[in-house]
């Protein structure tokens, strides 16, 4: 998988099936456009448990990144928000729905590992959630996490 079409929804959910989300989760990181594979080998050292993908209401997450007033790490005012993220609203609004963020979860809330700029994006586009998939450093973390959700089966973990 070398381009964004191979980091969809969709082939999140079929390396969920084949048990390889976390696979899924460091070619993602790797790939040309995120370019973070000290991020995927991070992640994949401290989260070996996966479910997804999954919609998360944005207001849910611990961004890094993102506007004053949100739960946000470093708030950062709306000039920061690039063309990047611009063009990526313009094409949400049109229809595209971009990657799953990738988010870990940590003393029971949802970090927004990568996927800032996405985010931010489907934000401006007035949406309120955001695909994501999610990793647990505990197998038991992630099975009651998918055990309460609507939306996702219990089935192998990576």
């Amino acid at each position: 998988m070398d381009d964004e079409s191979d980091f969809t929804i969709e082939s999140a959910r079929k390396a969920a099936v084949r048990n390889e989300l976390g696979d899924w989760v460091a070619r993602f990181l790797a790939s040309p456009g995120s370019d973070n594979a000290v991020l995927a080998d991070q992640l994949s050292e401290g989260l070996h448990w996966w479910a997804g993908p999954v919609r998360l209401q944005i207001d849910e997450l611990h961004r890094l990144a993102g506007p004053p007033g949100d739960p946000v790490l470093c708030p950062v005012e709306e000039e920061y928000w690039d063309s990047r993220v611009d063009s990526m609203d313009e094409r949400v609004e049109k229809g595209w729905v971009p990657p799953p963020v990738i988010v870990s979860h940590r003393e029971g809330r949802f970090q927004l590992e990568d996927g800032n700029h996405r985010v931010e994006s489907v934000r401006q586009a007035g949406r309120r959630d955001t695909w994501a998939v999610v990793g647990f450093a505990q197998r038991r973390e992630r099975d009651r996490f998918v055990a309460e959700r609507d939306d996702l089966a219990p089935g192998p973990s990576s």
